[in-house]
């Protein structure tokens, strides 16, 4: 972005236009990146000369401030001098203190004793004096990203996006919506989706409606503009409050906003820490749920939203939906509360205890999970059993009262991913055939082949390639079950005995 004394806009029947930079313009960037080119190795001052001189025959005087703010950002500005500048003045004010200066022989007295103390000439003390002031710091590197046609295109995506710092709302329509809802997420900023005659718009709120304008929300704001101008085909209306006065700015993909660089906004892995937190915990637990990001857009009456995440049950086709309600302003929040009137899917809502607005999301049907700076994945976990225990009843209605599995050793685990239900579902279920170990199905015939193979004394190793060969992995419990136990004798290994 630019510096708000740099916005170029034309009001003209009431609007609110930015005043890009074209093509014959493109001269004119050429000579401030030559400037800042050829002043490498000079002090700042030298630099600012040359660009106030070519200010005086620009068409506006701001285009070439413009162009030199985003140049600065390329630009490395040090301080060289053969005395740290600060170490220089300690001693040479420590000096002229001394000596009492009232004159030009006094400050030379004071110049040379500092140099003297420091083994450096006078010359070079006084060169070092204020050498780190910014005017006289030297240019000592330039390394420019952009030509000239692409320091107007620069130009042209942060002049627009600080026309939009004053924005109190932003409506867009876009031909990749997923990368705008993404983008918007990422951001943190305040949203809704409407439905329109012709599909969806997007409508984010701006740092200007907020009741306390905030500069880091309004810099998320400005940078949404990169994800936008990356689409093919896009619109976007903008309200303004240009000093008390509210006006309207209106963008396109007609405007010349294919700034360079602008990569989308979707590299952030989470919209924010607390999401992050939260999946890293949950996906930890290895439920039998599947945590989703950003899942697909819920009906709520005329809008649309989009939950954070949605929690998919593992043996059957059930979803319920997750959405993070954090600090948002008042207004945001009766906007939010609106939409979940009429949203008629299993939805979950972790909302920050500040708000105070738990009942009513609980008086819409929909389980609020208050929480503050962490969602507590317990209170999740809780939240999902209630659906988990009806989902696992249904399952374990659809099984037969018993199961024959034609394998001689199987895991209640794959039994149950064979029959499509959870394990807590086959728990109850009969198992003529078999004999439940553990968590492992054996035929008693298996059993007592490893009855007769296994005795006391024998190596834990050699035991466990007799169970390897019998496809056995719970070895602790099929040893408790054949009455024995095992005498670890540290890293060596161990000794299987009888109890």
């Amino acid at each position: 972005m630019l510096t708000k004394d740099l916005l170029r806009v034309s009001r003209a029947g009431g609007g609110y236009h930015p005043q890009f930079a074209g093509r014959t313009h493109r001269p004119l960037s050429a000579r401030v990146l030559g400037t800042y080119q050829g002043h490498v190795g000079n002090p700042r001052s030298e630099l600012q000369i040359a660009l106030a001189d070519l200010e005086t025959d620009a068409p506006d005087f701001k285009l070439v401030r413009g162009f030199a703010k985003l140049l600065e950002r390329e630009s490395t500005f040090e301080p060289q001098a053969p005395v740290p500048p600060e170490r220089a003045r300690n001693v040479a004010f420590e000096e002229a203190e001394a000596v009492g200066v009232t004159c030009d022989a006094d400050r030379e007295t004071a110049l040379r004793r500092a140099g003297d103390r420091l083994d450096a000439s006078p010359e070079d003390i006084e060169r070092s004096l204020y050498a780190d002031l910014e005017e006289r710091q030297i240019l000592t590197n330039f390394d420019s990203r952009w030509n000239p046609d692409e320091l107007v295109s620069q130009y042209n995506l942060s002049l627009a996006q600080t026309a939009l710092f004053d924005a109190t709302e932003l409506r867009v329509r876009s031909a990749d919506p997923k990368a705008l809802v993404s983008a918007v997420k990422r951001l943190r900023l305040m949203y809704e989706i409407r439905k329109t005659s012709d599909g969806r718009e997007v409508v984010v709120t701006g740092p200007d409606a907020l009741f306390r304008a905030t500069r880091r929300y309004g810099t998320r704001f400005a940078r949404l503009l990169r994800t936008v101008v990356k689409a093919d085909e896009w619109h976007l209306t903008a309200t303004i409050d240009d000093h008390g006065t509210e006006r309207e700015l209106t963008l396109s993909d007609a405007d010349p906003l294919n700034g360079p660089g602008t990569d989308p906004v979707s590299e952030l892995a989470f919209d924010s820490e607390v999401e992050r937190e939260f999946a890293t915990r949950f996906d930890a637990l290895g439920l039998d749920w599947n945590l989703v990001r950003e899942p697909e857009p819920l009906e709520a009456g005329s809008r649309v939203m989009i939950p954070d995440f949605a929690f998919d049950y593992r043996h059957a086709d059930f979803r319920v939906f997750f959405e993070i309600m954090g600090f948002w302003t008042p207004e945001y929040v009766e906007k939010k509360l609106s939409q979940l009137d009429t949203v008629a899917d299993e939805l979950l809502v972790a909302v920050d205890e500040s708000l105070g607005v738990g009942e009513a999301i609980t008086a819409r049907d929909h389980k609020a999970i208050p929480y503050s700076d962490r969602i507590r994945v317990k209170d999740v976990r809780d939240a999902l059993r209630r659906y988990e225990e009806e989902l696992v009843a249904e399952s374990r209605a659809s099984l037969p009262d018993e199961i024959v599995p034609e394998a001689d050793v199987v895991s209640l685990a794959d039994l149950a991913a064979d029959h499509g239900v959870s394990e807590d579902a086959i728990e109850d279920t009969a198992f003529p055939e078999h004999e439940r170990v553990g968590r492992t199905l054996i035929r008693p015939g298996v059993l007592d082949e490893l009855a007769d193979g296994i005795e006391d004394g024998m190596g834990y190793s050699e035991v466990g390639n007799l169970l390897s060969d019998a496809e056995i992995d719970d070895a602790s419990a099929v040893l408790s079950r054949l009455g024995y136990t095992v005498e670890w004798e540290g890293l060596s290994g161990g000794t299987i005995r009888k109890r």
